[in-house]
């Protein structure tokens, strides 16, 4: 048994001579509204000024399309937005920026910063095991009597952000 599957389901059908139903009620709509004013304001010149933008309206209604989309579509999309609650998420705050002091490019070992305490000790271990293995020519820093070095918090920042970025640099290429 064969079923005939309709086709052109999207186009509506002609009822009033070239316009459909929704266009035939819009365009009544449109010119009822416009007979009601003309009837009941006394002045016509005022009645007619008033009923224009109601037959635009109705004609916009009726026959205009935006991309494809009946007006009708658009109308209802601009009401809904004009009404609804708007929530902004984004808004950009421009940063200060700070002045960095300057390095000097003379830095003797003592402005080397070890890393400051983290949660993980063994992340700790490992970087200061890294950085005998890569300070100078493969030896380990000594200071007079074997002491361990003394650093300030600024200094170790800066290694530490000196670090990272290089971990990046290496990371990008």
């Amino acid at each position: 048994m064969q079923f005939q599957v309709p086709q052109f389901i999207e186009v509506e059908d002609k009822i009033f001579g070239p316009l459909t139903l929704k266009q035939f009620l819009y365009l009544g709509g449109g010119v009822g509204i416009s007979v009601v004013l003309y009837f009941v304001i006394p002045f016509k010149f005022v009645a007619i000024l008033i009923s224009v933008p109601f037959i635009v309206l109705s004609l916009a209604l009726a026959f205009y399309k935006i991309n494809n989309k009946p007006f009708v579509f658009v109308l209802e999309a601009a009401v809904t937005y004009g009404l609804k609650n708007k929530l902004y998420i984004w808004k950009k705050i421009p940063k200060k920026l700070e002045a960095r002091p300057e390095i000097e490019e003379n830095s003797s070992i003592d402005q080397l910063i070890s890393p400051r305490l983290s949660d993980s000790k063994l992340k700790d271990l490992a970087w200061s095991l890294d950085v005998k293995e890569k300070f100078g020519d493969g030896t380990t820093p000594s200071n007079s009597n074997d002491r361990p070095l003394v650093f300030e918090a600024e200094e170790k920042e800066r290694v530490e952000f000196q670090k990272n970025y290089e971990i990046g640099l290496k990371s990008h290429t």
